[in-house]
């Protein structure tokens, strides 16, 4: 089994509450913040089953290993990973929507990724594992729970992986400041694939020429890119508009 692991921030220890309670070992709560929201937690906590310990803010930075922690963390089981990607895509009713990340490695910025595409009804988010951020307890505080809900596959070879898709018939959209078409001109309705690099230096170029497509999101004012979370709420969010 593997080794407990700890969330926090209010979202992230409420979604497991909701959606696995009995992985939940304890919840660390301040007893110092007696607010509406920190006594609806608690009842939640209580009607779950979970044991709740008392912690002052100083224990739950250390437990956190973050100050942002809300006055809530909980010590949880590592929920199994039921499914392999193959086994999620054959799995899919319908036209699969995919997010892909290249070489993103900040944790607010994952964590805010796998939010939105949870908010967008993607299937799943894909990194490589070599150039990318795991699943930690940053990522899920960020992520308001999404973290415990969208699949998110670390792969060993991102463009293989592409190429599985393409075999698939997923067809792999890039993301390109000097793409000539727009998000909003692509055909998104179909399989689809949204591949986004990491600001700045965007996909690496095997990533980059691996994709069936690159297309651009028109940037109007004087910054030159939006945040990698940004880009992928407004590229996945024209393929929801679409699908609809």
């Amino acid at each position: 089994m593997s080794s407990p692991k700890v969330l926090f921030g209010f979202h992230a220890v409420g979604v497991r509450l909701k959606t696995a309670p009995q992985s939940v070992i304890e919840i660390y709560a301040d007893p110092s913040r007696k607010d509406a929201r920190m006594r609806q937690f608690l009842e939640r906590a209580q009607e779950a089953g979970a044991r709740v310990i008392d912690a002052d803010g100083m224990r739950l930075a250390k437990l956190a290993g973050s100050h942002g922690h809300q006055g809530v963390a909980a010590r949880v089981q590592a929920l199994p990973v039921s499914h392999s990607l193959d086994d999620l895509l054959d799995g899919i009713e319908g036209s699969p929507l995919l997010l892909v990340l290249d070489g993103v490695t900040d944790p607010h910025n994952l964590g805010a990724c796998l939010r939105v595409a949870d908010g967008a009804g993607a299937h799943a988010v894909i990194a490589p594992k070599d150039h990318a951020v795991g699943i930690n307890a940053t990522v899920a505080k960020v992520a308001s729970g999404a973290a415990e809900t969208i699949p998110y596959f670390m792969v060993t070879n991102l463009a293989r992986t592409l190429g599985e898709l393409k075999e698939r018939s997923i067809w792999c959209i890039g993301t390109s400041d000097d793409a000539p078409k727009t998000v909003y001109q692509a055909d998104l309705k179909g399989p689809v694939a949204l591949v986004l690099g990491a600001e700045g230096a965007g996909m690496r170029q095997l990533t980059r020429k691996t994709c069936d497509e690159l297309v651009s999101i028109p940037m109007r004012g004087a910054v030159e890119s939006l945040n990698v979370s940004v880009a992928s709420g407004v590229c996945l969010y024209e393929a929801l508009r679409q699908r609809s």
